[in-house]
């Protein structure tokens, strides 16, 4: 097994997420897939159920916004460094219908220092974007897997 410094930055955001997704209890309560990790950058995806729609029929913002935190929340952590939201926003464009699949894309726009800013697409099954969000990330004290002591 490799130790943190042996490991190439692809390498290390797969075992920083794996390590995060296993104590994840509301990304996988909502079903969610994470999809794709990369230094900077994840996917993960969800299916809209009944539980999730509003007093109109349609997906409850809220969720959502739980979809693209989420996947925000992947991104940000991919360096083996604890981050934690510091602001998010986030703009709805179109109504999200029982049923639809949802993916989540973020990608890294800033990173310096302890902050970051990440913006996520939030596209249905048919490719249309139903949202945008962004993200502005703050590292906290902690890493995800253990770093070698001898560095």
């Amino acid at each position: 097994m490799k130790t943190v410094a042996e490991m190439t930055p692809q390498e290390l955001a797969e075992a920083a997420a794996a390590a995060m997704w296993s104590d994840d209890s509301a990304s996988q309560r909502l079903n969610m897939t994470l999809e794709q990790v990369a230094p900077g950058a994840a996917r993960l995806s969800m299916t809209v159920t009944e539980a999730m729609s509003n007093g109109h029929g349609n997906c409850h913002g809220g969720y959502i916004f739980t979809l693209a935190d989420s996947t925000f929340a992947f991104a940000c952590n991919s360096y083996n460094q604890r981050a934690v939201a510091q602001h998010c926003s986030v703009s709805y464009l179109i109504p999200v219908h029982i049923g639809d699949r949802l993916t989540a894309t973020a990608r890294e726009v800033s990173r310096h220092g302890r902050s970051g800013i990440y913006d996520v697409r939030i596209t249905n099954q048919d490719g249309a974007q139903v949202a945008e969000f962004r993200g502005h990330s703050r590292t906290v004290k902690g890493t995800h897997l253990p770093v070698d002591p001898s560095i």
